[in-house]
């Protein structure tokens, strides 16, 4: 596994961004693919059909765009996470503080989005706050569940796919200076940089 400082062995085409929910994947895989130049698809826009539903297209739709020479997206749902690590170069893990970094953030982002009854995917909007204490499925429930899964799914994937390169973050600050340092030597001056 590498870090922050850590150079690519290779110029990152598939990427995955791993993390709990909350800690900043869409942001940070949009961001990789402005450097990398490859399309950005946000998977929670594939899956959410209206009224929170799953489509039932998602996971063909994965499967197309992954057979793509270049993508980023989130490395989530249990239908198509094989298939995502199966296919990407790069797994980018967001491993921030839970409390300092991530829990902040995804109440600070739930609270604005349900109260401003902000738009999401296929027209679902963010429910009511006091579903927090009615609903398993509650976005910051549902963070506060599953903040330690992702230890045991990197070790996972890391020992299924050791051709699959794997870099963990740690900070807001590792975040910037991969982006800046690593990531787009690579891009810039191939495996390695």
């Amino acid at each position: 596994m590498l870090d922050s400082a850590d150079a690519l062995p290779l110029r990152p085409r598939r990427v995955l961004v791993a993390g709990v929910s909350g800690s900043g994947k869409t942001t940070l895989a949009a961001r990789i693919a402005g450097i990398t130049g490859g399309p950005h698809t946000e998977i929670d826009a594939l899956y959410h059909g209206p009224d929170w539903t799953p489509r039932p297209t998602f996971a063909a739709e994965v499967a197309a765009f992954t057979e793509g020479p270049a993508w980023t997206t989130e490395w989530q749902y249990s239908d198509v996470r094989e298939l995502l690590a199966d296919r990407a170069d790069l797994l980018v893990w967001l491993d921030l503080p839970y409390w300092r970094s991530t829990f902040p953030r995804v109440l600070r982002r739930t609270v604005r989005r349900s109260r401003g009854r902000e738009t999401l995917w296929n027209g679902n909007v963010e429910p009511p706050l006091w579903t927090f204490f009615t609903s398993r499925e509650n976005i910051i429930r549902w963070s506060l569940a599953t903040r330690n899964i992702y230890r045991e799914r990197i070790v996972a994937v890391e020992a299924a796919r050791p051709a699959l390169v794997v870099v963990r973050l740690r900070t807001p600050a590792e975040v910037e200076s991969w982006l800046a340092g690593p990531l787009t030597s690579a891009v810039r001056g191939g495996a390695g940089g």
